[in-house]
């Protein structure tokens, strides 16, 4: 088996490292930076959440009084 052992491979050079290629970081556009909390302030975002806090909030009073 001297596909799986290497016993009969020949001796391969090891490659060269390739070289680091630093490179400067994108420029911020002009403006007001935009942080992680952005799309939150999106309106159908808060639209949907509103939606969805009113709906747990109606289904925990429901369990809480008139169950």
């Amino acid at each position: 088996m001297p596909h799986i052992t290497r016993e009969h491979a020949p001796e391969r050079p090891a490659p060269a490292p390739a070289p680091l290629r630093v490179e400067a970081p994108p420029e911020q556009p002009t403006g007001e930076p935009k942080g992680c909390l952005f799309a939150v302030s999106q309106p159908p975002l808060m639209l949907f959440l509103a939606v969805i806090c009113t709906l747990l909030l109606v289904a925990g009073v429901h369990d809480q009084f008139w169950l």
